[in-house]
């Protein structure tokens, strides 16, 4: 593991103060109030779930007779048109009487539920006479938009979700509760209902045991630390919980499953997020909780000799648990594995072609897109009529955005702390330091004319750092003109790129995540360091005009920077910019995931920040979507409506859109 950086360092003091102040409960009635308090947040946390349920509508696809038991192939509706594909076990005791069931989740394994080291367990339930419903998580297995072997649902396709407010895991959360619904709905089964799975399967465990309360029995496996941990690795898109730690750690949320039944299993050669050293600080917190309530049998800790892995010692002690606690038989210790045979993942597939699956099939891209367009189209129906009711308008856009961003203050006194000087042709070059926040030290490069008063203060932004925004085609323009150039490299970019590396196609996916952890967006930490940097740039003006020109995804920064401190003044040159957050496939490799933070299209979309920079004078010189398509003029003037719209209600207000190639006049004067 790579030293951690300053940006690392500061994530994970944020993270520990945010939690100095937890101490276990004392009390079972501390314990309730608490209780409530992180079960609030963390449905919050969640995203947004239907006012009312839909209709399952269940079908049964297929069926296999195996010994013993049978196997069904299931698909069901948790929202409208989000179906879910499923593996029922049937033992056969349970045409004769009521049997227990355990809800078997999946994480990252190749074949997702139909997988053998999924199938293991759910065949050893079968055997023991469990009713047992294997689900595939929302967009893998077969719920990914192209079906196939190792298909992944997370980086720039679960992430699509965020910007809505919508998360890959409350998805998956909501999925699993529907799917007790149709548990419960079954002849078969008596009510008794046990979950469990390991890794991201074990997450899903864990957030259901915590939110689900018809959950008697709960079994995580190999994916229990603790949420400091997670700001020590890489997870997956399905894994995060947008701001929990700023109200909790896993130990609490380990704790709102008692007084039901919950078994941790962790190995002992597991990734530190899950290391059975970073899981014992959750474990004796949730502990403390079971003993607080006065069932410590309730609650058990094991740790396996084992990798990452649901493998057949730690499959016994679960059969263990799941037979005390739902059928009241034993006393939770290991019951050896019933032989069984495997199936093939062919064998349990329910749509051998995925276009004979229900015409309506929404996957997270396809989900999020709908929902998007619902929330922008709420925005756009607030254009106005008249310029109080846009102030009216950008005071309440600029409230939310701050609020969505997690924005800390600017530090008023910021300086720039010069680092070296040298001359280059006709302008001097001053190269600095910037502390725009306790722990976070920004380079810096100005430009200034050695042969004239410096006029006009241009900040220059690209999420590649100052090295790229200095190559840009307009910087030989503003040297051109003797215009004074500033630019930085914005936290984690430039030479601060984070040595965490990219993850299936998100450069930046890692620090991403973290930032979302400690309820600080990335976006709103960029958007930080580019108000301090706008604050510095408007004070070297004086009375001179102040321009803010960025290039690609920086200009979503640069719009939302500009729109939060209309006081600057800034005059907005965006090349490239991208028209919107809304996709209905995954975006692009090479997309910033820190730009997608969680519930950002409740405030607005990207043309809507542009406009909270009217009547200033906004100019877009071409416009690549997310997904790395090119917008035409006439799709650009669609897309930018909005600001275009602004821009004339406000006296004074000009606004720009051109597809053509920069040129120098775009600039004006």
């Amino acid at each position: 593991m790579a030293e951690p950086s300053p940006f690392d360092l500061r994530t994970r003091s944020v993270a520990a103060s945010l939690r100095a102040g937890d101490k276990p409960p004392e009390t079972a009635e501390q314990w309730g109030e608490r209780r409530k308090v992180v079960l609030a947040k963390m449905r919050e946390s969640c995203g947004p779930v239907p006012e009312k349920p839909c209709d399952l509508t269940p079908k049964i696809h297929g069926e296999l007779k195996r010994d013993g038991y049978r196997i069904e192939k299931i698909t069901f509706q948790t929202r409208p048109d989000v179906w879910v594909t499923a593996t029922a076990y049937v033992p056969e005791v349970a045409a004769k009487e009521k049997v227990p069931a355990v809800l078997v989740v999946h994480g990252h394994w190749a074949w997702a539920r139909r997988d053998p080291v999924v199938q293991s367990r759910s065949l050893g339930l079968a055997k023991l006479g469990f009713f047992v419903l294997a689900v595939d998580a929302f967009g893998a297995g077969e719920r990914h938009p192209k079906p196939a072997r190792g298909t992944y649902h997370g980086g720039l396709m679960g992430s699509t979700l965020w910007p809505t407010g919508h998360t890959l895991l409350g998805m998956q959360v909501y999925d699993n509760q529907r799917a007790v619904d149709y548990l419960l709905s079954r002849p078969e089964v008596n009510g008794k209902l046990g979950i469990t799975g390991a890794s991201g399967g074990g997450n899903q465990s864990m957030n259901g045991g915590a939110l689900d309360e018809r959950f008697q029995a709960v079994v995580p496996v190999c994916s229990v630390g603790s949420y400091q941990a997670y700001l020590k690795a890489a997870c997956c898109v399905c894994e995060v919980l947008p701001n929990a730690l700023t109200y909790t750690d896993e130990g609490d949320v380990l704790g709102l499953v008692a007084p039901r039944a919950l078994m941790v299993i962790n190995a002992s050669k597991d990734g530190i997020q899950f290391s059975p050293a970073e899981a014992e600080r959750s474990v004796s917190r949730a502990k403390k909780i079971y003993e607080t309530l006065k069932i410590p049998e309730k609650f058990k800790h094991v740790v396996i000799e084992s990798g990452h892995d649901y493998n057949q010692p730690m499959r016994e002690l679960m059969y263990g648990w799941m037979t005390w606690h739902l059928k009241g038989i034993g006393k939770g210790d290991a019951i050896p594995e019933p032989k069984f045979n495997l199936d093939t993942p062919e064998d349990l597939t329910i749509f051998p072609n995925p276009d004979d699956r229900p015409k309506v099939f929404l996957t997270p891209t396809l989900f999020a897109a709908k929902v998007a367009k619902e929330q922008i189209k709420a925005s756009d129906d607030l254009k106005p009529d008249h310029p109080e009711m846009w102030q009216a308008r950008a005071l309440a856009i600029r409230k939310m955005v701050t609020g969505v961003l997690g924005l800390t203050p600017i530090l008023p006194d910021a300086r720039i702390k010069t680092m070296g000087e040298k001359t280059e042709g006709n302008f001097q070059v001053i190269t600095g330091d910037l502390v725009t926040e306790a722990g976070i030290t920004i380079p810096t490069a100005q430009l200034d004319p050695k042969d004239k008063e410096a006029g006009r203060v241009n900040l220059v932004l690209h999420l590649e750092g100052s090295v790229d925004a200095l190559k840009l085609s307009v910087i030989e323009t503003l040297k051109q003109k003797k215009e004074t150039i500033l630019t930085a490299d914005l936290r984690v970019t430039g030479a601060a790129k984070s040595t965490w590396g990219g993850v299936a196609g998100a450069p930046d996916h890692t620090v991403a995540e973290h930032g979302i952890w400690i309820g600080q967006p990335l976006l709103g930490q960029w958007v930080h360091d580019a108000m301090t940097l706008l604050m510095i740039a408007r004070k070297t003006a004086g009375n001179k005009p102040v321009r803010i020109i960025a290039y690609g995804q920086a200009g979503v920064v640069a719009a939302i920077a500009a729109g939060l401190m209309p006081e600057a003044g800034a005059d907005l040159v965006l090349l490239d910019v991208p028209p919107t957050f809304a996709s209905d496939t995954p975006y692009g490799s090479g997309t910033m995931m820190g730009l997608l933070a969680p519930g950002i299209l409740r405030a607005g979309d990207i043309p809507h920040f542009l406009a909270l920079n009217a009547p200033k004078k906004i100019t877009v010189t071409g416009s690549v979507s997310l997904q790395g398509n090119r917008l035409n003029q006439k799709e650009a003037e669609a897309a930018f409506a909005f600001p275009a719209i602004v821009s004339k209600t406000l006296p004074g207000g000009k606004f720009t859109v051109s597809t053509e190639p920069f040129n120098p006049q775009m600039l004006g004067d």
